[in-house]
């Protein structure tokens, strides 16, 4: 019988567990803070596929409705593909998981994790991730871990670490921090335009912060985790590495220089091919392995990049370090559209859309755990196989691009103005029209330029850039020598150390994330590179503000129009009418869209395509709600004919008698010789007594719109026949 084990990490409320579900897998644990509890499991394949150049990790983190007590929806009330939340948190764990297994090791490993309950306040994600590591570090699978994963936030000035889904809307910063016991891990979160150096604060403090959930994994490791197994490591061959250096020297070197993508990939796969050839002349068909020539090449490579830069302090395409590739962007891209831009970074160009909706256009969230219900700024980014130049997959929504879209929508949300100042949902489309390097942070750029296109008034442009780094470790396995990198191509990334995003205004930071190749960044490195992407950032801007200094003072012709106005609370149900028979008949004669807000604050917001339709829907939304006033005339209908006079309904709802004495300018014997029930009649009030009896009259309308008629200008005319055959009568 498995025996249970249990650690508490100290001053978080989180408790470790494992030894009493799931003791097949590898290694499992359960993790939780209050009543959330999630389970994660880690297993590794025995074998490596045949044919197999890659480590296949995969890491997926999935909710339950039944954690939160509730039914899936649906036909078949079962839980179906995974939703945002769930792909963002299966990332968040993937990115610092990956560095820390030893290279050459390509055995496939799967972790999963399973929201098994949540009580709504504390988020599970964080939990994902330690269990994770916890569930590695037991496990017999080698893994050069564990790291620690906090969430921080910042409210009134202070550091909260983990802050509840209340408190996150009270703070100015959401950083999610992985770190090891020295160095950081992986980064990512957004914040409310905070200085670098408060930035950098931040880092340290979670560094410091994390040290309570490594010491507990490492307890729990003592306690009962296995011994590591032993895994065959997949190298290239040294004798193929040989042949394939001795071929490819000189012609690789010049090859990656060519600064075109396409035309580089071309001329390295050539050089590729021509080396299998010698490689299977000089080992025979039999011993012939064609993953030994990719393998040899991705090393011969990665040498080829990083020796010129930390030799020469070049770069392939000729920059030093701190350049910029050229920059050109333009906006009104596209006819009709809301808003539109493009935005081009040396090979980098992403076209981005803006489309502004209603409130009806708003994102309900589909999470289980708490925190937003809806958001109106929703940013999209689609990464299709043109980009590269190459064939692929299409209008798939693969992670990647829900990852780089949930990027670039947190580091533009700081900047959008207040629904009480525009009143609109939001939604931009990134489409990455060509790739090489950073497209989330041309997404960013081309993203400020097409809202500003729009005549959003954002708080203030926002731009991003990638910094990337290669180094060099001396004997004691410690860093002796690295090269910051700015604005980075892919083969950069692919072939680099890190890739470390940081968007903002000149302000401060609004979006961040960092993921390492290696197994740790130190601090003053990333000092380092902040301060690096910041200068280039100022640069960015300065050429983004060249193609638009502001946001467009008035809205594209082709964009709703919204008005807000104020109305009683009292009368929002004249305006709806019953059974919504009021509302659904403005929309039908004006054209327009009408939303009430549900606070009850009395708050109508009106959204229309064009100037009439805006004024029409005003006047039908007063008229409901509107009383009627000493002085006016009105276009009523006849509700009511007395001995008396008639009650007219000159509002919708509210009426007022015409006495007979006041139906025509002679003598009335009957309330029927002048008006019937159903008829449409100009009235004038000429009262409202104490109790609120409103006094209307014909007699009074009619003499108004015959003066006016004599003037020049149109009057009662029909009503004036009425009562000439009237008084013939």
């Amino acid at each position: 019988m498995k025996q249970e084990f249990s650690v508490n990490v100290e001053n978080m409320g989180i408790q470790i567990s494992t030894g009493s579900i799931a003791n097949l897998a590898s290694g499992s644990v359960t993790i939780s803070m209050g009543e959330t509890n999630v389970i994660v499991s880690a297993c590794a394949a025995s074998e490596v596929r045949e044919g197999q150049d890659f480590f296949p990790l995969t890491v997926d983190y999935r909710e339950k409705f039944s954690a939160a007590g509730k039914f899936p929806g649906g036909y078949f009330k079962r839980e179906g593909r995974p939703n945002e939340k769930e792909i963002l948190t299966s990332r968040l764990c993937d990115r610092p998981l990956r560095p820390l297994f030893p290279k050459g090791f390509l055995n496939e490993v799967q972790v999963i994790g399973l929201l098994l309950s949540t009580d709504g306040v504390h988020e599970p994600d964080i939990l994902m991730v330690n269990g994770a590591s916890a569930a590695m570090l037991i496990s017999d699978i080698p893994w050069n871990g564990p790291i620690g994963c906090i969430r921080l936030g910042e409210i009134d000035g202070e550091f909260v670490v983990n802050p509840t889904h209340e408190q996150q809307f009270d703070s100015d910063l959401d950083l999610i921090y992985v770190g090891n016991e020295n160095e950081m891990m992986m980064i990512e979160g957004s914040a409310d335009q905070i200085s670098e150096a408060r930035f950098i604060e931040a880092l340290e403090y979670a560094q410091e912060a994390i040290q309570p959930l490594i010491r507990a994994q490492k307890e729990l490791a003592g306690l009962c985790g296995k011994q590591k197994s032993e895994f065959e490591l997949v190298k290239v061959d040294p004798k193929v590495l040989e042949l394939c250096e001795n071929y490819a020297e000189g012609k690789l070197e010049e090859a990656v220089l060519i600064d075109n993508y396409p035309e580089r990939k071309k001329a390295v796969g050539v050089i590729v091919e021509d080396a299998s050839a010698v490689v299977l002349e000089a080992v025979g068909e039999e011993e012939f392995d064609e993953n030994q020539v990719s393998m040899a090449f991705e090393v011969l490579q990665e040498k080829v990049y990083r020796d010129r830069i930390l030799e020469q302090g070049k770069r392939v395409d000729g920059r030093g370090p701190a350049d910029l590739r050229e920059i050109t962007s333009e906006t009104s891209s596209l006819p009709r559209v809301h808003g539109s831009a493009v935005f081009k970074r040396g090979e980098t160009q992403a076209l981005v859309i803006a489309t502004l909706g209603t409130s009806k256009d708003t994102q309900e969230m589909d999470g289980l755990t708490g925190g937003a219900k809806e958001k109106s700024f929703i940013l999209h980014y689609n990464f299709p196989p043109f980009s590269t130049g190459e064939t692929g997959r299409f209008g798939f929504t693969g992670r990647r691009e829900i990852g780089h879209g949930a990027l670039a929508e947190r580091s533009l949300l700081p900047i959008i103005p207040s629904e009480d100042e525009f009143p609109y949902a939001i939604r931009l489309v990134s489409e990455v029209m060509s790739s090489n390097g950073s497209t989330s942070m041309a997404s960013i750029c081309g993203g400020t330029l097409s809202l500003m296109d729009a005549g959003v008034p954002i708080i203030a442009p926002v731009a991003g850039i990638s910094a990337g780094m290669v180094s060099s470790r001396g004997e004691d396995g410690q860093i002796n020598k690295h090269v910051v990198l700015t604005d980075i191509l892919g083969a950069e990334d692919h072939f680099g150390d890190m890739d470390f995003k940081i968007a903002g205004t000149r302000e401060g930071i609004t979006g961040f994330q960092l993921d390492l190749k290696i197994q740790g960044l130190p601090f003053d490195i990333a000092r380092e590179a902040i301060q690096q992407a910041t200068e280039a950032r100022y640069r960015i801007l300065d050429s983004m503000e060249a193609t638009i200094p502001e946001s467009r003072p008035e809205l594209k012709e082709s964009a709703p129009r919204i008005e807000t106005i104020q109305i009683d609370p009292d009368k929002i149900g004249a305006l709806i009418g019953p059974g919504g028979k009021n509302i659904r008949r403005i929309v039908e004669v004006s054209g327009a869209e009408i939303d009430i807000n549900e606070d009850n604050s009395g708050r109508v917001a009106i959204y229309a395509t064009s100037g009439d339709a805006m004024a029409r829907a005003i006047e039908e939304i007063e008229m409901c709600t509107g009383e009627i006033e000493v002085g006016k005339t009105y276009r009523g209908v006849v509700r009511g004919v007395k001995e008396f006079g008639a009650f007219v309904e000159c509002l919708p709802g509210k009426e007022g008698l015409v006495h007979i004495s006041e139906l025509a300018d002679f003598r009335v014997r009957k309330t029927e010789d002048v008006v019937k029930l159903g008829d449409e009649i100009l009235v004038k009030c000429i009262g409202i007594d104490d109790k609120g009896r409103v006094k209307l009259s014909r007699k009074a309308a009619m003499a108004e719109a015959m003066a006016e008629s004599e003037d020049g200008e149109n009057g009662d005319a029909p009503e004036a026949s009425d009562d000439a055959e009237t008084e013939k009568s």
